[in-house]
């Protein structure tokens, strides 16, 4: 009896285990999330479950989107910003794969009610581990206010805490005290190295051609790396794989043009995009200025091929290039080119991979005639870059992304040449640099998500040219380094980590630390940037800069999070800073060497940033506001004590709105304020062989004036048939025209030669814009 008992318990026993697994069974649910009215796929986009609130995955920068599920029927709820929420019945007893396509709520743009910020999810800052992080809407790009009324995505992010403008009208900026090298900038994963067209009014960025674009001020996820403050990573529109498009722009100054559609429906498509000034076309009417020059193009292309349900290939490329000429006495040219070729492959219902070659090329050329004499500069600097990147996506809990980064740089240095220098060409400068890289979106319980990872980076000096070694400028040493040889390699372990906790359903705290490190540096002497700012390696003098920043948060939400409210306090420590030594003269002599001019030391930035946003009904925007310090102490230069550094501003703030009058009229405003950049001015002269001769104590210890503006728009979007959609947008920089300082130069006053007069030269007062925009 006791034996039979025994018997039936182990039975018993055996079934129940069995049952236990059985019902621990689960399987992937995988697949893309795409528009269904033109086939992009959707970045991003939430997928969520209905049975299990608990189980919530993103789909990727890719659309690629995967979740584990036990056996049984489910209703997927797949919901994005500016879509409507589409849901989906599924059944699991294997592995499935389910695309998902959704739908744009097109009413949107025709109910003034249910007008919101798209591309924003609305409780996005109280769930994501990620810390100061931007998603930019394009649509809502295009009724800000800005400069010669072309929409712009730097110009933009600007109006970001945290985020800095160098100067009036510039698209370069700095964030959170670095330099502006310090941003990485990529276009569909490849480097621009200068974001800028006319001398920086406009950015090489044609919005048109933009599906997406993100900036990640410093606490970036490992698979970014080489620059120290920022990541603006901005994305290609695929092409409509679903019908032909022609949409563009004409504006007084400039006009752009683009077209998309399907090469074989469904399967592929292309866009081509393209945009140029024709200043230069007026200049032509005028006898004193038709042989000059001024105008900029830049052209997009991309094209992709499905090769079958689980792989995708994809080509882009970017031609841009400005062309500044005065007659034939001088000129000056200089752009950029990328190329990017993509592999999307879902390996299985977990992994997903991307293979990229991507090739990227900045240069830079200067002529100067005068009767017989002639000068000529030029520089570049030159990519080859492969990268592979997988996603894992190990459970509902854990999403890594790991791979690896191997880019061949070749910078030539700025070389002169002409009749008054000598004209034999300096060696390019040759490096490699790689990267290994982890990081997992880990969600720990309902209320914890940590992002966590490392990246492993290493840069190798090679040979080809002789490299002199310098302590506080001073030669120390000098050799050559064989063709094929490494002259040095520099490895740097860089940790990262951002952890989220949800409060309760309105608030969040985050907290993060970062360790970043940067092997390319730009030398420049002015804090808005030129396009002869000369680009070199980390060298045997020149060692990688490093910033190590720790910051934490406190979000919270109001009113269904309609508004928001965001802040964060940082602090970023750099070691290996660079600036040039009193008194520096930057030659072009094949002999000169630049690095014999150049000074190192640490420096730290800190702050609040807070942005507060209205994200849905008629009247949406944001506030932000930057307090910070921006400080460098390097050997050398201001006794060896703390100096501010070129883009300290201690105060900066931005108010940004728009407003739905109606469902035609839809009217935009911004107001900007900033405390003036560090500069140095002359604490004295005395006059020398006739000439007066300025003297100059502290680094950076003087400041322009506070810079401030208004900016005001009208969109006009008249009633449009299917096929065909036109609208007006009417504008005007600098509403009140103040006269904001560009450049103070210090001289002898003529009325009393033993004064010294300031004289300030401002750019912009009243600038109206018209511009004409149309899709069909």
């Amino acid at each position: 009896m006791q034996t039979s008992f025994l018997k039936i318990t182990a039975a018993t026993a055996a079934l129940c285990f069995s049952t236990f697994v059985l019902a621990q069974q689960t399987y992937s649910v995988s697949g893309t999330v795409k528009d269904k009215k033109n086939g992009e796929l959707l970045i991003g986009v939430s997928v969520k479950v209905s049975e299990d609130p608990k189980i919530n995955v993103v789909a990727n920068e890719y659309g690629f989107y995967s979740l584990s599920l036990p056996e049984g029927s489910y209703t997927l709820i797949i919901s994005n910003p500016g879509y409507q929420d589409f849901e989906q019945q599924i059944k699991v007893d294997q592995n499935i794969k389910v695309d998902l396509p959704l739908i744009p709520q097109e009413q949107i743009s025709k109910s003034i009610d249910e007008v919101v910020i798209t591309g924003i999810k609305k409780d996005k800052n109280l769930t994501s581990a990620q810390m100061g992080t931007e998603t930019l809407s394009i649509k809502n790009i295009e009724k800000l206010p800005v400069l010669f009324g072309e929409k712009d995505v730097m110009k933009t992010i600007q109006l970001l805490p945290g985020i800095k403008s160098n100067g009036e009208g510039s698209s370069g900026f700095s964030v959170r005290g670095g330099a502006t090298d310090q941003n990485l900038i990529l276009l569909d994963e490849a480097p621009v190295y200068n974001a800028s067209h006319l001398l920086g009014f406009f950015s090489t960025f044609n919005s048109d051609a933009l599906k997406d674009a993100s900036i990640i001020k410093g606490n970036s996820p490992a698979q970014y790396g080489g620059r120290l403050s920022s990541v603006l990573d901005v994305k290609m529109k695929d092409g409509n794989n679903q019908d032909y498009n022609v949409n563009g722009g004409i504006g007084l100054i400039s006009s752009r043009l683009s077209v998309e559609g399907p090469i074989q429906k469904e399967k592929s498509s292309f866009i081509v995009s393209g945009r140029r000034t024709y200043a230069d076309l007026f200049l032509k009417t005028s006898n004193d200025y038709k042989d000059n020059k001024l105008y900029f193009y830049d052209l997009n292309l991309k094209a992709n091929y499905q090769i079958n349900e689980n792989n995708r290939l994809y080509l882009s490329g970017y031609f841009g290039r400005d062309v500044l000429g005065l007659g034939n006495t001088f000129s000056t040219d200089w752009g950029n080119t990328t190329a990017t070729l993509r592999w999307n492959s879902i390996i299985n219902s977990k992994l997903f991979s991307n293979t990229s070659f991507i090739y990227s090329d900045y240069d830079y050329k200067v002529s100067l005639k005068s009767n017989d004499n002639n000068f000529g500069l030029n520089s570049k600097i030159k990519d080859w870059n492969l990268k592979q990147d997988f996603t894992w996506f190990a459970g509902n809990k854990h999403s890594v992304r790991f791979g690896l980064q191997s880019i061949y740089h070749t910078i030539t240095p700025s070389t002169a040449s002409g009749t008054s220098v000598s004209s034999f060409p300096r060696n390019p400068r040759k490096s490699w640099e790689n990267a290994l890289y982890i990081n997992d979106d880990f969600k720990a319980t309902d209320k914890l998500t940590v992002n966590y990872g490392a990246r492993l980076s290493m840069f190798s000096v090679l040979g080809g040219d002789t490299f002199n070694t310098y302590e506080n400028g001073v030669l120390t040493d000098s050799k050559y380094v064989e063709k094929g040889k490494f002259g040095k390699t520099y490895v740097n372990i860089e940790p990262r980590i951002t952890a989220n906790y949800r409060i309760n359903e309105v608030s969040s705290v985050k907290g993060g630390y970062s360790r970043n490190t940067q092997n390319l540096h730009l030398l420049s002497n002015s804090s808005s940037g030129n396009p002869t700012d000369q680009w070199i390696g980390s060298s045997l003098t020149v060692k990688p800069e490093i910033a190590d920043q720790v910051s934490l948060g406190y979000s919270r939400n109001f009113n269904n999070n309609n508004y928001e409210l965001n802040a964060e306090v940082y602090y970023k420590s750099m070691q290996n800073q660079i600036d040039f030594k009193n008194g520096a003269q930057i030659t072009f002599d094949t002999a000169a060497d630049v690095e014999s001019e150049l000074l190192f030391g640490k420096g730290r930035a800190y702050g609040l940033e807070l942005i507060a946003k209205k994200k849905s009904g008629r009247l949406t925007g944001w506030i932000s506001y930057t307090l910070s310090k921006t400080e460098r102490k390097i050997n050398g230069i201001n006794d060896n004590q703390w100096y501010n550094a070129r883009m300290d501003k201690t105060h900066d703030l931005s108010i940004v709105a728009t407003y739905q009058l109606n469902p035609k009229w839809s009217l935009s405003g911004l107001f900007v304020y900033s405390t003036g950049n560090a500069v140095t001015f002359p604490t004295g002269k005395y006059e020398l062989n006739g000439q007066t001769v300025f003297q100059y104590s502290s680094r950076n210890a003087d400041r322009m004036p506070a810079y401030h503006r208004m900016d005001v728009s009208a969109t006009y979007e008249p009633s449009s048939n299917k096929r065909f959609r036109g609208s007006w947008t009417f504008g005007i920089y600098n509403l009140y025209g103040r006269e904001n300082a560009y450049v103070i130069n210090f001289e002898d006053n003529p009325n009393n030669p033993g004064t010294t007069r300031a004289m300030q030269t401002s750019l912009f007062r009243w600038i109206p814009n018209i511009t004409y925009n149309f899709k069909f």
